[in-house]
């Protein structure tokens, strides 16, 4: 046997090492809700409440360096690929801590402020991925109590070096609008003024409740401003954040403090079914090569109404100046941007489908009456929890036949926790992920043990490369809080059979009050679910609600606006694809 030299030696051990750490190095895809450490929301503090919480996002590309800022989350985090993200902690952080921050990149500086009713600062840093922060100006004039700024947003045009602030969080006040002056460090340049008022009784997906069923005056806020192609789009969110509906508008304007236009293709990021339902009061930013994206905050909702989450979808602006965000499987697996793409983001789905949905699942303990089950019921209200928080609990589920694995997502529910600190060194997870043909014969795929510790609450476990099997198998390893409990075990990749056919006798009909509309479908055997679209033209299909194949296959829509014609198809979806899109057909 020939003897191994010291560079044969290197080479093997390098090659070992990045097997261990593939996931780390070849990770190309990313699904909502994004995969970062959430942080324990205080908001709740006084009811003895606690849980992993993230809203109101803000991503910034700042020196072709991307920045997200979260509500009360203590710091803030920095990402070169959009894909994996450290969180940084600050030297200058207000006293308490911010709520839908306001964050803009100007030439060599990144400026960031708070929701506020008083006065407060904003701070401005040159050197963001250290956490160095220095104040700009040491406070903002009071505005009445009442009006805030809160959830504000600030907006430099870089034609006319003209700074601006919008703001507003109320089912009583409308989104404000106001001039800053650079030359008295960014204080209010004459007075502010209503941008937009809520209709929602000419909007339909501007009206309260699930599913916009709730008479209740609805809410709008979080506040964003586009400049593309020479028109000023100002995004809010609307009807509130604590139902499936949450998403963002916009109205267009020739000027930045309007007057602005509604936009009949309202709303423009919109994600009512399917896991992570929500995609409201967020930003829209540009990536390196020049693509749009959309972030939302997407509801949870189990521990208090204000328990959310992360995510980000492709979005763009198409030929005619209409904004939109792609939502079309928007918590399956996305392929992350490496070049400019044309279209509205659909080649950025990764094609993975989900292979779990009431999947077969087995537990080794049990608390209670929450029930296995639940893991792969794709609601993130419902969870399993072990008897006991300790090594080895495992979940398994039976795919039923051997399958193609590609990824894995790991939700984790927050019950009975009893963590008031963000203690890095103890506020950590890890887990081991296995597979195997039979049920007796175990592979290990992955291994959270030997990646540096952090917090996942929605851990997203890209495979470096495809595994056939039947059984997937989560191993516990650690989680801080005192209960090990999982809302969803989530499994994609490809089956081997094919795609389904195009659904039959899909209608869709417009109430008396237009802002509704009916849509049936006929059941496709063996399906797991369909996509419908809609929009205001056959070639600008931008919003798509999901429902399962176990759900009625009739449905009440009402998010559409009054005085606009919508044109509708309908797509299936099983774990081997998606079928052809259905006619289009029209609904006045």
């Amino acid at each position: 046997m020939p003897r191994l030299t010291y560079t044969t030696i290197l080479f093997l051990v390098l090659l070992i090492l990045s097997s261990i750490n593939g996931y780390a190095q070849s990770q190309a895809t990313f699904c909502n809700p994004m995969d970062i450490d959430y942080k324990y929301n205080f908001e709740q503090l006084n009811e003895n409440i606690s849980y992993r919480s993230g809203a109101d996002p803000v991503i910034i590309n700042h020196k072709n360096e991307y920045y997200l800022f979260v509500t009360i989350s203590g710091g803030y985090w920095h990402s070169k690929d959009m894909i994996h993200w450290k969180y940084l902690t600050a030297n200058r952080w207000p006293f308490e801590d911010m709520c839908a921050p306001a964050a803009v990149s100007v030439n060599d500086t990144l400026f960031l402020f708070q929701s506020t009713f008083e006065q407060r600062p904003i701070l401005y840093s040159v050197a963001p991925e250290k956490g160095i922060w220095e104040f700009y100006n040491r406070w903002t004039p009071r505005l009445p109590k009442d009006i805030g700024p809160w959830d504000p947003a600030l907006f430099h045009d870089p034609d006319t070096n003209k700074w601006f602030m919008y703001w507003g969080s109320s089912n009583v006040y409308p989104i404000f609008g106001a001039e800053l002056d650079h030359s008295k460090k960014l204080a209010f340049k004459g007075q502010y003024k209503a941008m937009l008022w809520l209709n929602q009784y000419e909007h339909g997906w501007e009206r309260f409740g699930p599913n916009h069923s709730d008479p209740f005056k609805p809410f709008t806020e979080g506040a964003w401003m586009t400049k593309n192609n020479g028109k000023y789009y100002l995004q809010y969110g609307a009807p509130g954040t604590e139902y499936n509906v949450y998403a963002n508008g916009t109205y267009v304007a020739d000027d930045p403090l309007g007057p602005f236009t509604y936009a009949p293709y309202n709303p423009v990021s919109y994600k009512p079914g399917g896991f992570a339902t929500g995609a409201g009061h967020g930003n829209t930013f540009q990536d390196n090569y020049g693509n749009y994206w959309n972030t939302g905050t997407s509801w949870i909702g189990l521990n208090w109404a204000m328990e959310r989450r992360i995510v980000m979808h492709p979005a763009g602006f198409d030929k005619d100046g209409h904004m939109f965000a792609n939502t079309r499987f928007g918590d399956f697996p996305y392929k992350m941007t490496t070049k400019k793409w044309d279209g509205k983001g659909d080649d950025l789905f990764a094609g993975w489908m989900l292979l779990s949905y009431k999947k077969p699942a087995t537990a080794s303990s049990t608390m209670d009456t929450m029930s296995v089950n639940k893991i792969t019921d794709e609601n993130p209200r419902t969870f399993w929890a072990a008897k006991q928080n300790k090594p080895g609990e495992t979940l398994t589920i039976d795919l039923q036949n051997e399958q193609d694995i590609k990824a894995i997502q790991v939700n984790y529910t927050d019950y009975k926790t009893n963590i008031f600190a963000n203690d890095p060194e103890k506020v950590y997870t890890q887990f081991k992920i296995l597979t195997s043909k039979d049920g007796k014969k175990w592979e290990l795929v992955s291994d959270l043990t030997k990646e540096p510790k952090r917090d996942r609450p929605c851990a997203y476990i890209e495979l470096p490369q495809p595994v056939r099997a039947r059984y997937v198998r989560y191993e516990h390893v650690y989680v801080a809080a005192p209960n090990l409990a999982v809302s969803e075990f989530r499994i994609f990749g490809n089956g081997s059979g094919k795609v389904p056919e195009v659904p039959k006798k899909f209608t869709a009909k417009r109430q008396k009050d237009t802002r509704n509309a009916d849509l049936s479908w006929e059941k496709i055997p063996g399906v797991v679910g369909y996509n419908v679209l809609w929009g205001i033209a056959p070639d600008k299909l931008y919003q798509t609600y999901q429902f399962w194949n176990d759900e009625p296959n009739a449905f009440e829509l009402r998010a559409l606006n009054v005085g606009v014609p919508y044109y509708f198809a309908i797509e299936a979806f099983n774990e081997n694809g998606v079928s052809e899109m259905s006619e289009v057909i029209m609904a006045k």
